[in-house]
């Protein structure tokens, strides 16, 4: 090669080169996907929090030693359902109508991650058994709100519609992973939090085994099928507690700042994460989004989330 060459091809190297990574670099994580699953409301004394994992058998017997358990993992915001799901997927705590009149200030991961890749909708979901938090699938922001959105599948036909089963979520959920094979999505299942707010403390405990049974299933799913299996990163957990025997009125209600309504369950299992570890290391909602980012490859603005790197199998 002559000295012309050589000097162009080092040029492109030093200067170009890094245009183009930029551009369309390849990951170096091994995640595609990710999906969120949510245990609408549970106490951590009935979760993790129990030595005996007798309402969580699934995940303490079936699931842990593939993943990461946190015993130290908190809503640091306010503790109802709209605010802690908006935490999860904006990365930023705020006071919200929990009644599913008020969309999220900031983007989700959702639309970070739609507009970075270009994809479909229907590459991103919103599955809820609540039919309220599709608000999950838009902003108040306005250079994003009405833009990439996601697509939903919530209540019984979007917000304002009214609660469906968990039951009909699950069948939903595998339906919509089997058909559209979204990249990224939530999926909420409510009836724990439902049977605690209506004072039913044994539907309330057989609702949490149902749960962990729903979710078990979807983790199965996600292993075995051809489009996940080995590229898809799982995140388990809660959108707030419930307060303590003694609190108020107990595990009835939740919404203060109380420990039982911060201390929440969070595991999280992926091709890039460690397996078989329990860390008592302090982490909260706002840091999975961003976790998620540094996975997808988007970074979400203005959050005070950090990347769980303690997950990662190089740390």
């Amino acid at each position: 090669m002559n000295s012309k060459k050589i000097i162009t091809a080092l040029y492109f190297c030093l200067i170009l080169a890094p245009f183009y990574a930029n551009a369309g670099e390849e990951s170096k994580y091994k995640t595609e996907n990710v999906i969120v699953l949510i245990m609408d409301g549970p106490r951590y004394t009935e979760t993790w929090g129990d030595s005996t994992h007798q309402y969580i058998p699934h995940m303490a017997n079936d699931m842990a030693q593939h993943g990461v358990i946190y015993s130290g993992f908190r809503n640091n915001g306010p503790t109802y359902t709209n605010a802690g799901h908006t935490a999860i997927c904006t990365g930023i705590y705020q006071r919200i109508d929990n009644m599913g009149k008020e969309l999220p200030k900031n983007p989700s991961m959702f639309q970070y991650w739609l507009k970075v890749t270009g994809k479909a909708k229907n590459a991103a979901y919103v599955i809820t058994s609540k039919d309220k938090l599709e608000i999950l699938t838009d902003c108040k922001d306005r250079d994003w709100r009405g833009q990439y959105r996601p697509s939903s599948n919530c209540g019984l036909n979007g917000n304002g519609t009214g609660y469906r089963l968990d039951s009909e979520t699950y069948t939903n959920t595998l339906r919509i992973l089997k058909e559209d094979k979204p990249n990224l999505a939530i999926v909420n299942f409510r009836q724990p939090d439902s049977w605690g707010h209506a004072g039913n403390w044994d539907k309330y405990l057989i609702t949490l085994k149902e749960t962990d049974a729903y979710i078990y299933k979807i983790f199965e799913f996600l292993l075995a099928d051809e489009h996940y299996k080995n590229k898809t990163t799982i995140f388990v957990t809660n959108d707030h507690g419930r307060h303590l025997d003694g609190h108020k009125d107990g595990f009835i209600s939740h919404g203060d700042n109380c420990e039982g309504c911060r201390k929440i369950n969070c595991f999280a299992y992926g091709p890039d994460f460690k397996k078989g570890v329990i860390t008592d290391l302090p982490r909260e909602q706002i840091d999975i989004p961003v976790t998620i980012g540094e996975l997808l490859g988007f970074k979400i603005e203005n959050s005070d989330g950090q990347v769980m790197k303690e997950l990662f199998v190089d740390c």
